[in-house]
């Protein structure tokens, strides 16, 4: 299975502010969100989208770092342009901003993809900091947001128990992974390049059956990797 996860190619503070793409069907919300993200230094407003389907179609045409996207919308919904988007291979980050917190939301948002789920009533300067920390590849979920899928896993059997089956690095590397580390990171961390770490990343998905790294990071949780 293929590491879905593309290295960043452009981070804050190497020159460039974030580019950031607003998908919300109301319209107020999106004025809102770019009235506070324009006074950032370090975040670019690009563009803004209705709908899902419009929503991909910026996302390819403007290249973002970062989109923040609604769940529900009329067409095509949050979800759907997130599998749309993982299926273009595009590399922006994609960070659910919704009021919408049950179960049946947060799992497939986060299986479509999704680098981190927040609530629309969530403290401005705490949206901020939640697209730094996912354009610098971490993955962020807010606590019952981790419950629900946890939840999810454990009602569906979870991956089974295959921490066997990784080698001593690939679990190191699997428990830097849980603990919110970029590629970047995680290469200082274990005095390795930064291509040898998504090796890494890429075998414990294939190995585990897993689709990204929030399932990953998810998956050591529940499996005691983490410290």
């Amino acid at each position: 299975m293929a590491d879905h996860e593309t290295e960043d190619t452009a981070r804050a503070g190497e020159g460039r502010a974030i580019r950031v793409l607003l998908v919300d069907d109301h319209q107020v919300v999106r004025r809102g969100l770019r009235t506070f993200l324009e006074v950032q230094d370090d975040i670019e407003v690009v563009g803004e989208a209705a709908d899902g389907s419009e929503g991909v179609a910026r996302t390819e045409e403007l290249r973002p770092d970062v989109v923040l996207m609604d769940v529900k919308m009329p067409g095509t919904d949050g979800i759907e342009a997130l599998r749309k988007l993982r299926d273009l291979g595009n590399p922006a980050k994609v960070l659910i901003v919704t009021s919408f917190t049950e179960q049946r939301t947060v799992v497939p948002a986060l299986r479509a993809g999704a680098a981190g789920y927040v609530y629309k009533d969530i403290d401005p300067d705490a949206l901020a900091g939640a697209i730094r920390s996912v354009h610098a590849g971490h993955v962020l979920l807010q606590p019952e947001v981790a419950g629900a899928l946890l939840s999810q896993e454990e009602s569906n059997g979870g991956s089974g128990g295959r921490s066997g089956t990784l080698t001593e690095r690939e679990r190191e590397v699997l428990g830097l992974i849980a603990d919110g580390r970029s590629n970047r990171e995680i290469a200082r961390a274990l005095v390795l390049s930064e291509k040898t770490v998504k090796t890494h990343v890429s075998n414990i998905l294939m190995k585990l059956d897993l689709a990204d790294r929030t399932q990953a990071a998810l998956w050591a949780v529940r499996h005691n990797l983490t410290d």
